[in-house]
């Protein structure tokens, strides 16, 4: 087996909506409360190595709402009050980290992600945030078809419950990166 070691010049965190509004909901197998430390924890030793730092938030009341069987955010439910779309306290958001907005589950689509990533000279991500399978899983998707290479990593991940996070840990995301535990990662950093 290959060692696994990162380049923090070319390699960036990525944590997916570490908001008010998603971290305090009911989650397995990870509590919201575990990931924003972990992720915290994650920041810091990316920003000590010299690796990009990025905060990923969804803008609920700009949510693209295509027409699909099951509907995603009702349009006529009420907004979320401001603070829920706040970045949580504790997730280590720290000035020169880059802050991304999105309107859907992925990252890159319709964002400046790709092009923040790319004038860094990053070529690797290690991404990590709420929801596994939806936000998660839909930026590593991106990030791997943009010519990523792309860490999982699945201690600082969790979703709506514990088969849905197992589901593609073990089945989708192998197949677009590598999965390794935020120790793991830690190391690879150096």
């Amino acid at each position: 087996m290959n060692t696994f070691t990162l380049d923090p010049p070319k390699s960036a965190l990525i944590l997916v909506d570490l908001q008010n509004i998603v971290v305090g909901r009911t989650l397995a197998p990870y509590t919201g409360a575990d990931v924003v430390i972990r992720g915290a924890i994650l920041g810091t030793a990316f920003r000590e190595k010299g690796a990009t730092v990025v905060y990923i938030t969804v803008d609920m009341s700009n949510f693209l709402n295509p027409i699909t069987d099951s509907p995603g955010r009702d349009p006529n439910a009420p907004a979320p009050p401001p603070n829920a779309l706040e970045i949580a306290l504790g997730a280590g958001f720290q000035e020169g980290d880059l802050h991304v907005t999105k309107r859907y589950w992925g990252s890159f689509i319709g964002t400046d992600l790709e092009a923040q990533l790319r004038s860094r000279g990053v070529d690797t991500v290690a991404i990590g945030g709420i929801a596994t399978n939806y936000g998660v899983e839909s930026t590593a998707r991106e990030a791997a078809g943009l010519g990523f290479n792309v860490v999982l990593v699945e201690d600082a991940m969790t979703s709506l419950s514990a088969e849905m996070h197992q589901f593609p840990v073990t089945s989708i995301f192998p197949r677009l990166g590598r999965v390794r535990s935020s120790e793991q990662v830690i190391a690879a950093l150096g």
